[in-house]
């Protein structure tokens, strides 16, 4: 009896534990799961469009490789937003705030978006950034930049402020005043002969005039429509400029869907300087929108054309492939082109819906001599 009775006090103390600590067992699992399950319904539902958010916002981030900053780690958070919530018609304003450290040295961070006022009556587009790249300078001109052998190092630092406040003029016509402020200085200049006697660092401030046509049916992720941008900054001397000079950008893109899925995109663009333009502020090929593979600035001069068509296709849920080829050249001279010049790009991608028309994209571009690279960004190249 009293053994009895002595098993029977032993069970009535172990059974409590036991269920206690099966009850802390399922509460660390559900704890566990509740944050898989937070992390991965925040990927899942960030394509989903919020109307009922006036501002969505979300951050991913991870490792990536290019060709011109190796191996690195980036993130990059994405809102969109309406000025007007009721105005369901309104295309979203969008931002992106943008950083990146990578294993050779290079760092940024930025931000840059587009606002849209009430009824779209006026816009404002906006880039802010800094970074710091140790780079490879090849000198300027197409013949020094086709030359292996100019290959050189160079640490290069550049901030810039850059923005478009536009009006509506008429239907989808938009223009406005443009400012822009940039300071590049060069470090550690291996080669300072191909800078051709310019001073290391400069100072570029400039203003001028945007015109804007846009019938696209959104601004990140186009399907359809046109896009013409056309804008003039003069940067004189009296503004405190190092050197005094104008530019001219021209770019002009269209869309249209072929079948079901697809989006055929083609653009163009160009860049003329005229004057007497800083080595840093040339017109230069290659980076993660045109000729995407070439190491950017690797060719440059004063003037600048390229084109481009890209075959979107959506393959399945938020998973998407491009193909794309295009062609680029820089001059000196109007009129001085030479077909041997024009530069081959062709390439392919990855895109994964991170937001609502908004891209994540993962792009491996080819050019000439076998010149090639990785590009990481988000939203379309164009």
């Amino acid at each position: 009896m009293a053994r009895a009775l002595l098993l029977l006090l032993l069970l009535s103390t172990a059974l409590p534990e036991s269920m206690a600590q099966e009850q802390r067992d399922t509460t660390a699992v559900t704890r566990k799961r509740s944050l898989v399950g937070r992390f991965l319904d925040y990927f899942g539902d960030a394509n989903k469009e919020k109307k009922h958010k006036r501002f969505d916002f979300s951050v991913i981030g991870g490792p990536h490789y290019s060709t011109d900053t190796k191996l690195g780690l980036g993130l990059v958070a994405s809102g969109l937003y309406h000025a007007t919530p009721a105005d369901s018609l309104l295309p979203p304003s969008n931002v992106s705030i943008f950083s990146d450290i990578s294993t050779v040295g290079f760092y940024m961070i930025g931000v840059r978006g587009t606002h849209i006022f009430p009824s779209d009556r006026q816009r404002i587009d906006y880039t802010v950034y800094f970074y710091s790249f140790p780079t490879y300078f090849w000198g300027i001109g197409y013949d020094k930049g086709d030359n292996d052998d100019n290959k050189s190092k160079m640490n290069r630092w550049q901030t810039q402020v850059k923005a478009s406040w536009l009006f509506r003029a008429s239907g989808n016509l938009f223009m406005g005043p443009t400012i822009a402020v940039d300071y590049i200085t060069a470090h550690h200049v291996k080669r300072p002969e191909l800078l051709e006697g310019q001073r290391k660092s400069t100072f570029n401030a400039g203003a001028g005039a945007t015109l804007l046509y846009d019938t696209r049916d959104n601004l990140t992720a186009p399907r359809r429509g046109v896009y013409l941008w056309l804008q003039q900054v003069f940067r004189p001397h009296f503004a405190g400029n190092h050197y005094a000079f104008t530019t001219t950008d021209v770019r002009t893109s269209g869309y249209i869907g072929l079948w079901k899925g697809s989006t055929l995109a083609l653009d163009m663009r160009a860049q003329f300087n005229y004057g007497n333009p800083s080595w840093g502020m040339l017109a230069q090929l290659g980076g993660s929108s045109a000729m995407r593979g070439y190491y950017e600035g690797r060719y440059r001069d004063k003037h600048k054309i390229e084109t481009q068509v890209e075959l979107r296709q959506h393959v399945w849920r938020r998973n998407g492939i491009v193909v794309w080829a295009g062609a680029g050249t820089v001059f000196d001279k109007p009129g001085s082109i030479k077909l041997r010049h024009v530069l081959p790009n062709y390439g392919v991608g990855y895109r994964w819906e991170f937001k609502k028309n908004v891209n994540v994209r993962l792009d491996y571009g080819f050019g000439k001599k076998g010149q090639s690279g990785f590009t990481f960004n988000i939203n379309e190249a164009f």
